[in-house]
């Protein structure tokens, strides 16, 4: 029997992209933001990326023309960006998938997006997102936007129940760990905060256990799946739970040269200097909006 798979589309560089949404719980609501249903052949396990397919339509074409493709980290504030493009004007969207910040550079690397959240560290400068690009992207054009600076630490039950001071602290026995997917710049933060304190990964109980989503850590700690997370402030707040806090960060979009400056996109930066917006995120608990919608290159 053959397979649909929901998908969210959009234009990119004059190329019609598809990124599936989310199975699981909430496919009724992944099916009202759907633009189009993908099938997949009955014995064929799916389709590779950069793959020509079909797609049945559930939006028209110069909706799908007006949309804003973000691929990578996870973050509240895109969410929150999206509702309030769409609530100034229905007609736009920011469409957000949730891969990694390192599968979002690969994507706009591949031409998959407009923009790329990411949040990577690297251990060796100290630096965030600048020399990633460099690593994947190369000598491509691209633009660094600054979004915002969020708080990041150990999402855990209310009133901390296990005392839990930061990541040194994961390795106690009984300590069950909730983990972000490899690529993601939350576990990049992990991996380098367990190096600095010469803690080998196997070392936490639930090192592989993976969620694609600061909420979705969050989630499985307020369910009792798990006793602690790394993830951000306003994940911990949106589910009631305590945080303990390990670092504050940068989180920049990557953008396409060809779309910084494009009309699709002028809504959004529109939006990031507004300050209504920067009070509602503000509100979220966890963020600083001081740079947000500066350019870095």
């Amino acid at each position: 029997m053959d397979d649909w798979v929901r998908v969210r589309l959009g234009v990119v560089g004059g190329t019609m992209v598809a990124t599936p949404l989310p199975r699981g719980a909430g496919v009724l609501t992944s099916l009202v933001r759907a633009d189009g249903l993908l099938v997949v052949p009955a014995g064929q396990e799916g389709h590779h990326p950069g793959d020509e397919v079909d797609i049945a339509l559930l939006r028209g074409l110069d909706e799908i023309e007006r949309t804003i493709v973000a691929i990578g980290s996870h973050d509240l504030v895109l969410d929150l960006a999206a509702s309030a493009l769409r609530a100034e004007d229905p007609a736009v969207t920011l469409a957000s998938s949730n891969v990694g910040s390192l599968g979002g550079l690969v994507a706009l690397r591949d031409g998959l997006c407009h923009l790329a959240g990411s949040h990577l560290l690297d251990p060796a400068t100290g630096e965030y997102t600048e020399p990633y690009v460099r690593r994947v992207l190369g000598g491509t054009d691209v633009a660094i936007v600054r979004l915002v600076h969020r708080d990041q630490g150990l999402i855990v039950a209310p009133g901390n129940p296990l005392g839990l001071a930061g990541v040194a602290g994961l390795i106690r026995p009984g300590v069950r760990y909730v983990n972000r997917q490899r690529g993601a710049g939350t576990r990049v933060l992990l991996d380098h905060q367990l190096a600095s304190l010469g803690v080998a990964p196997d070392a936490i109980d639930g090192y592989a256990r993976e969620e694609p989503t600061h909420l979705a850590v969050a989630a499985a700690v307020a369910a009792g799946r798990g006793d602690a997370g790394l993830g951000i402030l306003a994940a911990a707040r949106a589910f009631g739970l305590d945080f303990v806090p390990v670092t504050r960060e940068p989180y920049d979009l990557v953008v396409a040269a060809d779309a910084m400056d494009s009309p699709l996109l002028a809504p959004l930066w529109a939006l990031l200097h507004s300050d209504r917006f920067q009070a509602a995120v503000t509100d979220l608990g966890g963020y600083s909006t001081k740079e947000m919608g500066r350019r870095l290159r």
